[in-house]
């Protein structure tokens, strides 16, 4: 019973696989120094880091969509096989939304420290 369970789940794993790749994860926002940028190296770094927000957002909803396709194409799933699947999807999901904080506070930091220079 275990194994024909891990193989029906491998079998999946296998046949979702493809779609796994249709979510581009964005490349990282590049942020200027603030202590010593200029005015116009920040606003392009805050256009980068709002275009790099959209891009997250996209591939949140990506993601979401995805598996909501995938789950709705299985067979006769099993409990466990849709809470581990929920459990990835929760983790990906929550390291996006971690990584778009940890832009949006270096963001801060150098706007604050190109503010202190140019008191």
């Amino acid at each position: 019973m275990i194994r024909t369970t891990l193989f029906a789940i491998a079998v999946n794993m296998l046949l979702a696989a493809p779609g796994a790749f249709a979510c581009d994860y964005p490349r990282r926002a590049s942020i200027a120094d603030g202590a010593t940028a200029t005015k116009d190296e920040m606003i392009v770094s805050q256009k980068t880091v709002k275009k790099y927000m959209a891009a997250m957002d996209e591939y949140l909803t990506c993601l979401e969509t995805e598996e909501e396709d995938t789950v709705a194409g299985l067979n006769s799933p099993e409990i466990s096989e849709l809470q581990q699947r929920e459990s990835i999807l929760a983790k990906k999901y929550n390291a996006a939304i971690a990584e778009m904080e940890i832009i949006a506070a270096e963001f801060n930091v150098q706007v604050r420290a190109y503010k202190e220079r140019a008191k």
